[in-house]
């Protein structure tokens, strides 16, 4: 393949096209379960006594490269994250590329490398996919669809319907470092900077809390961040829930640039973290398990649900509280 940008040929369906799926997805993704030249493709049968699940989720980030990720890791670590704080053990993808005319395959290339790498450290397989060219100007450069199937273990339910008063709110690690690293890669507001997103898979860490029959609830707080898995508890339950600023992890890096432009770390995106809801007994040791994992070194208790008006309220560094409202505005757009 000679050609160094997609142009509206290699959607078309002919020579092109199959060229672009042999050199670029076909190459990095190739597996037994991966038929180019089927239409559909017979999954083998997942070993063990659990409920199959499955999720689907879209990717539209800008840029398409950014410091720790790319929209094609992403994409896996999105959908398996999804899986994984349901309970699930993730398996398998399938994946769909909306690729718009003029984008230089050598990124292309890139992406997909990096979304094959992540897959593979994720242990799970992408088994069928579909691509698509769209005209110039109609998309973002590169769009990703994904589904993930996974198998969750039947004796373990989780929901926010089973939040109980006095449950307390862990997060596995700093918060908002997705959102900030991927607006500096922008280079928007004259800013720039090092740090890296934590798009990462969270099975680690959903492995060790589901150990736990005191675990209520999981959730990856991606966009809206952790205040918007918050208030989505308290629409559910009923409930309230407090939290403590000074618990709440924030690298100094990610303070410094909200404090500048006007950002509340907690409605930022985090691609690699997990909220959990604890019952109050467990959760110091659930803590320290997930502190003694790579991933969770910087896991910390944040709060706690509380019965009454079911509001977010957070307790401040001077001692005062505030009510934390739903996110209005999107504050960074294309960040997942």
């Amino acid at each position: 393949m000679d050609e160094t940008h997609i142009s509206l040929a290699h959607g078309n369906g002919g020579r092109y096209m199959r060229e672009l799926i042999e050199a670029v997805f076909a190459r990095h993704l190739a597996n037994p379960l991966l038929n180019t030249q089927a239409d559909a493709v017979t999954l083998p049968e997942i070993e063990g006594d659990g409920e199959i699940m499955m999720t689907t989720d879209g990717f539209t980030v800008q840029p398409l490269e950014f410091p720790g990720g790319t929209i094609g890791s992403l994409a896996v670590h999105g959908t398996v994250n999804d899986l994984a704080v349901s309970g699930a053990t993730p398996c398998y993808l399938t994946l769909n590329a909306f690729i718009e005319e003029g984008l230089e395959i050598a990124q292309l290339d890139r992406i997909i490398a990096s979304l094959a790498q992540a897959a593979r450290a994720a242990n799970v397989v992408v088994v069928a996919g579909d691509t698509k060219v769209v005209r110039r100007g109609e998309g973002g450069g590169l769009y990703l669809a994904t589904t993930g199937i996974g198998i969750r273990p039947r004796h373990l339910q989780l929901g926010l319907d089973r939040i109980r008063p006095g449950d307390r709110i862990l997060v596995s690690g700093p918060v908002g470092d997705h959102g900030i690293a991927v607006m500096l890669a922008r280079e928007q507001f004259g800013l720039r900077g090092d740090l890296m997103s934590d798009a990462a898979s969270v099975f680690p860490l959903t492995q060790v809390l589901s150990t736990f029959p005191g675990l209520r609830f999981m959730r990856d707080p991606t966009r809206g961040g952790v205040a918007t898995v918050m208030h989505e508890i308290c629409r559910a339950t009923d409930l309230g829930v407090r939290l403590c600023q000074t618990a709440i992890p924030v690298r100094a890096s990610v303070a410094s640039v909200c404090e500048m432009l006007g950002y509340d770390p907690m409605f930022l995106a985090c691609e690699g973290r997990v909220v959990a809801v604890m019952d109050a007994r467990q959760a110091e040791e659930a803590l320290a398990r997930l502190q003694a994992l790579p991933q969770g070194e910087g896991a910390a208790i944040i709060g706690g649900v509380s019965a009454g008006c079911a509001h977010v309220v957070l307790e401040t560094e001077l001692g005062g509280e505030r009510i934390v409202e739903q996110l209005e505005d999107d504050p960074l757009p294309r960040i997942c």
